[in-house]
């Protein structure tokens, strides 16, 4: 089963998630928090698997309340959701620690997959969403800072974080580079633990931040 907690200052937004994710037989919703502050103590008290977490709420907004749930020990994963497809706080949302982005839109079956997907552990990329809002809102980097951050990195790994950034799959880098999946996860898990990534979300951030991927045609990606 997993355990959801829904953190969103709108209560019939709230209460149309909790009775669609109820609804669900793998799926539990602990509770509902209707500002961040809130729900970060009720990350605290219920040990939730997933959160379901607004953007925009008052007294703590969604990406500070990210962080400091990124921060507990052992905590949930975060799946931010907005109503906005291009929202500079969902961006910084991502950069906090969440685990994916998805328009409130969403028709209820993906939302609930998203649940299931990033509970098992992966990040969630919604179709064309997060990469655009890394390339409208990134920061680009000054020279020379690239090159720095990325020193660490061999060719290879460079490459395979260049093509995770561009949307691909480990499947769909090993048929590119010619190297069995297994291969590409192995350079993946390297390239996160030296340049301090929790996941695939990160990753795609970084490359664009470091300038390692400019703004293109990419096929895009929901996980992996």
């Amino acid at each position: 089963m997993i355990r959801v907690l829904i953190v969103d200052d709108h209560e019939l937004i709230r209460s149309g998630l909790a009775g669609m994710l109820g609804a669900r037989e793998d799926i539990e919703v602990l509770g509902e928090a209707s500002d961040g502050a809130q729900g970060v103590d009720a990350c605290a008290r219920l040990r939730p698997d997933v959160v379901l977490m607004d953007v925009r709420m008052p007294v703590l907004d969604g990406i500070e309340a990210t962080r400091r749930i990124r921060a507990l020990p052992a905590p949930p994963r975060v799946l931010v959701l907005t109503t906005f497809d291009l929202d500079e706080y969902a961006y910084q949302a991502l950069r906090a620690g969440a685990d994916g982005f998805l328009l409130k839109d969403t028709p209820p079956a993906r939302i609930a997959d998203a649940v299931r997907i990033v509970s098992a552990g992966e990040a969630l990329l919604a179709p064309a969403l997060t990469r655009r809002l890394v390339e409208r809102f990134v920061r680009r980097p000054g020279p020379g800072e690239a090159a720095t951050r990325l020193a660490a990195l061999t060719e290879r790994e460079t490459e395979v974080l260049r093509l995770v950034a561009r949307g691909l799959s480990n499947a769909e880098i090993g048929t590119t580079l010619y190297v069995s999946e297994a291969t590409v996860k192995t350079h993946l898990t390297r390239t996160f633990a030296k340049l301090g990534l929790r996941d695939r979300v990160q990753a795609v951030v970084l490359a664009y931040e470091t300038g390692l991927v400019e703004p293109g045609p990419a096929t895009d990606t929901t996980r992996e």
